[in-house]
């Protein structure tokens, strides 16, 4: 290779990192990357019932404790620390929970079961936080209109509520299209905003100060019944934080990575800044500092920047929303829900309609219920937190039992991290009767519905395989006795849980009707606690004793971010392990139905079990799950009593 290849082959990677930073800027930091407009504001605002008192002590103090905290949680925490803990590359809290899964199969079984109990309830806060930034972002962002035009203060719940619902409404068609103009609207984002701050720092850089933490911590000691209570609001500085941990599977840590410390950050600490040297110079500008920072000629278009802005920032958490209920639905979290891929080129681009018009719908009634983005700061606090804190006491966990890190080393990790996140947690409960109950209350409802979810289905597992009884006994009685069914040409597939029972549908099938198919194929799906199984694993075949009856057992595994399809992973068969090629496009599918039923034995607590039945109705059509042919798949039913 001639060094003007070199050149050009280094030039080409760069480009490639360069494109990869830049979709990452689009997607990842859109919540973080819009705290700048409400937080400060909210610290002291009059409608929070503990207000910080306007003072240059106190200005100083939170513009120096809203920076040291996003350099504790965001770059220590999670950019240097959680990045690192990855699960064949994806991040984020489910994550975790998988790798806790894995470590609950070789030591410490109680341990892990509670962390993983524990990381299921941050993922129920997170649906929390779905929920509310939607409605937090694009609110605060019309009330920019305030600023401009106080007149059209009546048009921003109007106006709000329209851009949430066409939101929503375009998720349907991807965002696959409308991404590639998410990167350069946030890097207009960020630079914009970088600027304005740094013409705010310029009017009064007596600010600086702030970025010694001797200020923070005087803040924090000298005032601490004031300075506890900010805590509260400074939390929404690092909204958006478990975004860069879950989003590192699609971009690779390094593109999150340099697209935080050399842009995101810079242009974020910028603007808090900038926003506090206004405040010091004249206390008038608390009432919307982020768009009083821009003169008065660019008002109107960093109202319409910062909308673009709040709503990529909620496409992504809505995105998120969907990947963590499906990666929850895998994992036996949740039913099967109808998940359609947007994208031919990038599997994690996913729309879930039930969760869709869920988001929708709460999204809404937060909207026209709080009214105001202050009145909703009180609540987004605690869903950020709470993850927040779970996701840092996992990591250290995951720390200690892959790495071996040291145990003293572990205990400062958590005396420093996990009790900084602690102390935010107990500030946001002082505002528990604020709006603070609402991500917990919703957390607590995900929490109740997975968990139940999960017991249910162990329940009827377990009460399915009695019903079906023993796989191989089936077999063996097929082969001893011949002339009780007659063999018809053709391929018959049939799902089943494992392999260690016999399908409901194929023991119809031979008792109801007396016929079996030259070609039988038991088939069962399996999801690895892995984000994605290749081709060349994704099959096991056991021929239960025999090579040339005709009947085998294909095991088809999956990744918790692959879309189980069965027809594709048949295709994989050699023809050789199946006494001849399948006939594919002429097979039968063949699915056992169960009808749940409330039974009286002690099971479950009565109203869980009607929980579990009710939640059951949401469950994604199996053909459609596993992507086969309507025209050919039988569904035979059987009862079951939970």
């Amino acid at each position: 290779m001639t060094d003007q290849q070199a050149a050009h082959g280094s030039r080409a990677t760069d480009t490639v990192r360069l494109a990869v930073v830049v979709a990452a800027l689009g997607v990842v930091f859109g919540d973080i990357g819009t705290s700048p407009i409400y937080t400060l504001q909210t610290v002291f605002s009059p409608e929070d019932p503990h207000p910080v008192p306007v003072s240059v002590d106190n200005v100083l103090g939170v513009v120096s404790l809203i920076f040291w905290s996003v350099m504790i949680i965001v770059t220590v925490t999670y950019v240097l620390l959680a990045m690192r803990a990855d699960n064949d590359g994806e991040g984020g809290i489910m994550a975790l929970i998988t790798m806790l899964r894995r470590w609950r199969g070789q030591r410490g079984r109680r341990a892990a079961l509670l962390l993983a109990a524990v990381g299921i309830f941050g993922a129920s806060l997170f649906f929390g936080d779905s929920m509310i930034t939607p409605a937090i972002s694009v609110l605060s962002a019309v009330e920019g209109v305030k600023v401009v035009q106080p007149s059209l203060t009546e048009w921003i719940v109007p106006i709000t509520a329209v851009i949430i619902i066409v939101l929503f409404l375009v998720q349907r068609r991807g965002t696959a299209v409308v991404g590639r103009l998410f990167g350069p609207v946030m890097i207009l984002w960020f630079v914009t905003i970088g600027a304005f701050g740094i013409g705010g720092i310029a009017g009064n850089p007596s600010i600086l100060r702030a970025l010694s933490p001797t200020y923070a911590v005087g803040f924090l000691l000298g005032h601490f019944g004031i300075a506890f209570f900010a805590l509260a609001t400074v939390a929404l500085a690092v909204t958006g934080a478990e975004a860069l941990y879950a989003d590192m599977g699609h971009f690779g840590r390094k593109a999150i990575t340099r697209g935080w410390l050399f842009l995101v950050l810079p242009a974020c600490t910028l603007s808090y800044f900038g926003q506090g040297a206004l405040i010091l110079t004249d206390t008038k500008n608390l009432s919307g500092p982020f768009f009083l920072l821009a003169p008065g000629w660019a008002r109107i278009p960093l109202v319409f920047l910062a909308t673009a802005a709040t709503v990529i920032a909620s496409q992504a958490v809505i995105t998120g929303a969907y990947s963590v209920a499906s990666q929850a639905a895998q994992l036996g979290y949740l039913p099967r829900l109808r998940i359609a891929h947007t994208s031919e080129s990038t599997i994690g681009q996913i729309y879930v309609p039930w969760i869709n018009w869920l988001l929708l719908v709460s999204v809404l009634t937060l909207v026209f219920a709080f009214r105001s983005s202050a009145a909703l700061a009180f609540a987004y606090g605690m869903a950020v937190t709470g993850t927040i804190t779970i996701t840092t006491t996992l990591f250290l966990f995951i720390a200690r039992a892959r790495w071996g890190t040291p145990r003293w080393l572990i205990g400062v990790g958590a005396a420093v991290l996990v009790g900084l996140d602690l102390l935010f947690v107990a500030a946001n409960l002082t505002k528990l009767i604020h709006g603070a109950w609402l991500p917990l209350l919703i957390g607590l409802t995900a929490f109740t519905v997975m968990t139940t979810w999960q017991r249910g289905r162990e329940i009827v597992t377990k009460a399915r395989a009695r019903k079906e009884g023993a796989l191989r006994e089936f077999v063996e009685d097929l082969r001893a006795n011949p002339a009780m069914t007659q063999r018809v040409p053709g391929t018959a597939v049939f799902l089943n849980r494992g392999k260690e029972t016999a399908p409901l549908a194929l023991r119809a099938n031979v008792e109801h009707n007396h016929v079996r198919h030259e070609q039988v194929v038991i088939m069962s799906i399996e999801t690895e606690p892995v984000p994605r199984v290749p081709d060349d694993r994704r099959i096991g075949i056991d021929h239960l004793g025999y090579h040339d009856d005709g009947i085998i057992h294909v095991t088809a595994r999956f990744g918790y971010m692959d879309s189980p399809d069965v027809p594709a992973a048949l295709s994989l068969l050699d023809p050789a392990d199946t006494e001849g090629p399948l006939d594919l496009d002429n097979a039968s599918y063949f699915l056992s139905k169960i009808e749940l039923e409330r039974g009286h034995k002690p099971t479950m607590a009565a109203w869980r079990k009607h929980l579990f039945i009710a939640t059951s109705f949401i469950t994604a059509d199996a053909a459609d799950y596993f992507n086969l042919p309507l025209d050919r798949t039988v569904i035979l039913g059987s009862h079951i009593e939970v």
